[in-house]
Order: structure tokens, then C-alpha cells, then sequence
């Protein structure tokens, strides 16, 4: 589960960065969508980091050696 959840979450982040290259180079009121777009990837991003290390630190996610 938490697999699919990462894997979202990356669709996610690509998904938004992809917008914020479309409004980059579409949006001539001034950019403030490019950077809401680039707002959120900053946000999903940190968001997937605390969830990896969460999930390495309760075991949600194991160790492979």
C-alpha cells in the first residue's frame, strides 16, 4: 500500500512540474500560476520525503540488505 501511495505521490510531483512548464511558457498575466505549480511540487516533495522516512522508521517500509 504504501507503495502505490509513493508512487502517487511521484505521478503527483511530475504532474505539477509538468503545469508549471505549460503556464511558464502559455501564462502572460505575470506568472503567479507558475509558481502556485511550483508551490505544490515543493510541497508533495516534502511531503514524500517525511513519508519515506516515516515509513522507514515505524518499518512500513523495509530494509533491504
Amino acid at each position: 500500500m504504501v507503495r502505490w501511495f509513493i508512487i502517487l505521490v511521484l505521478v503527483l510531483i511530475v504532474g505539477s512540474l509538468g503545469s508549471a512548464l505549460y503556464f511558464l511558457m502559455h501564462d502572460r498575466s505575470g506568472g503567479s500560476r507558475t509558481v502556485k505549480a511550483l508551490t505544490v511540487r515543493v510541497g508533495l516533495s516534502v511531503v514524500l520525503f517525511l513519508i519515506l522516512v516515516l515509513g522507514r522508521h515505524f518499518g512500513w517500509i523495509p530494509a533491504n540488505y
